[in-house]
């Protein structure tokens, strides 16, 4: 068979290419010119959350059985990596929303997913409350407990770093119920915003995505439905796992747009700054650096995208080494990230480290990609032990 070279080996299905270019131009329109603003007043982006809302992109992976648009993984990191090109912290709605239900739609009940993901779909939020003050990379060491009382659970703890707490409705927590049988006596389970006993705590003041709130929360004998447990008791460690493997291409996918806005106003700007009588465009050096660049953001959005492809697959064929493509994407990306947005305040020269131009906002943000969701030393280590199980002596 003869290779045919007019055929685009990795061209993205006519329906992805239209997603991004809608996706796009909402971003555009309705994001991009509140961005600074949002970062300057540390404020949630409520326009971002309006136009997503309005156009179905706030949580594009809920199932259309409970009155969402069923995109799949790939669809959601496009979505995320188009939205964080202008403003990183309003991909983090969809990328949250996806966070704080996808253990739900793993393993929870029919009802329990009726119940959640119907008010998702409709405009609500979710978040992901996983980590403690003792428990961050080493989660199993969580203190927060569960009792079973009757027809409901009793929850007492907190939890921090909280992506979107205080905005969110619905919350999936990770609690004890079994404290003898260490990471399998951990539970999860939904919890809202209006349960008795719940609580949001101060806010996190940070270096980047300051639009997205990142609070602690906190339960004090709060009382939820015994439904609201996820899948079965003990299976909450296992489920947030599984959670992370799924998510973490979203954070690969905002690393992503991160880079690609960075990029973006890198080349726009060369091109118009003027030394030494010409464009610094036509340096040898900016164009190395502009060439860098591109590389590593081809490079990121292949292995992202693949992630996510991975992502739809049984482990039959193939889905079971996702844990390993997930991390690898979401380490890589999040480099790749930090190292664009660093160079392009550099390409910017000493604009590039004030607040006129966006790229200092971008380098801000993209710090965090490397940190939350697994830093990326955890994830390095995620996929050292599952290679050591692959290939055997």
């Amino acid at each position: 068979m003869a290779f045919d070279p007019t055929f685009d080996l990795f061209q993205l299905p006519e329906e992805y290419l239209e997603l991004r270019a809608a996706i796009r131009d909402l971003s555009e329109q309705y994001i991009a010119p509140h961005a600074a603003d949002v970062d300057e007043q540390e404020r949630f982006p409520e326009e971002a959350l309006k136009a997503l809302i309005d156009s179905d992109f706030n949580a594009i992976h809920v199932p259309e059985e409970y009155g969402g648009q069923g995109g799949d993984s790939l669809a959601a990191v496009i979505v995320i990596e188009e939205v964080a090109r202008v403003c990183g912290s309003s991909s983090l709605i969809p990328a949250v929303n996806k966070l704080g239900t996808t253990g739900l739609i793993l393993a929870g009940s029919d009802e329990l997913k009726k119940e959640v993901l119907t008010d998702i779909a409709a405009g609500k939020m979710a978040s992901y409350a996983l980590t403690e003050r003792g428990a961050g990379s080493d989660a199993a060491a969580m203190k927060t407990r569960a009792v079973r009382d009757g027809d409901e659970w009793v929850l007492n703890g907190s939890k921090c770093f909280i992506t979107n707490g205080g905005k969110s409705t619905w919350y999936t927590v990770m609690a004890v119920t079994d404290p003898e049988k260490g990471a399998s006596g951990i539970s999860a389970f939904m919890v809202r915003d209006d349960d008795p006993g719940f609580s949001v705590g101060g806010f996190e003041k940070k270096m980047g995505i300051k639009g997205s709130p990142t609070a602690e929360i906190y339960f004090e004998d709060c009382r939820i439905p015994a439904h609201r447990i996820i899948g079965e008791e003990g299976s909450g460690f296992k489920t947030a796992l599984q959670t992370l493997d799924h998510t973490r291409p979203t954070i690969g996918a905002q690393a992503l747009g991160l880079a690609q806005g960075a990029y973006e106003a890198a080349v726009k700007y060369v091109q118009e700054r003027q030394q030494f009588g010409k464009d610094i465009a036509q340096f040898q050096n900016t164009q190395f650096m502009l060439a860098d660049m591109r590389m590593k953001i081809d490079a990121a959005r292949l292995m992202v995208y693949t992630a996510a492809a991975n992502a739809e697959r049984g482990e039959a064929e193939g889905g079971a080494r996702l844990g390993l493509m997930a991390a690898g994407a979401k380490a890589y990306a999040s480099d790749v990230a930090m190292q664009v947005t660093t160079d392009a305040v550099q390409l910017f020269g000493g604009y590039g480290f004030t607040r006129d131009f966006p790229v200092e906002r971008m380098m801000r943000d993209a710090k965090i990609t490397q940190i939350y969701e697994g830093t990326n030393q955890i994830c390095r280590m995620v996929m050292g032990r599952q290679l050591l199980q692959e290939i055997k002596p």
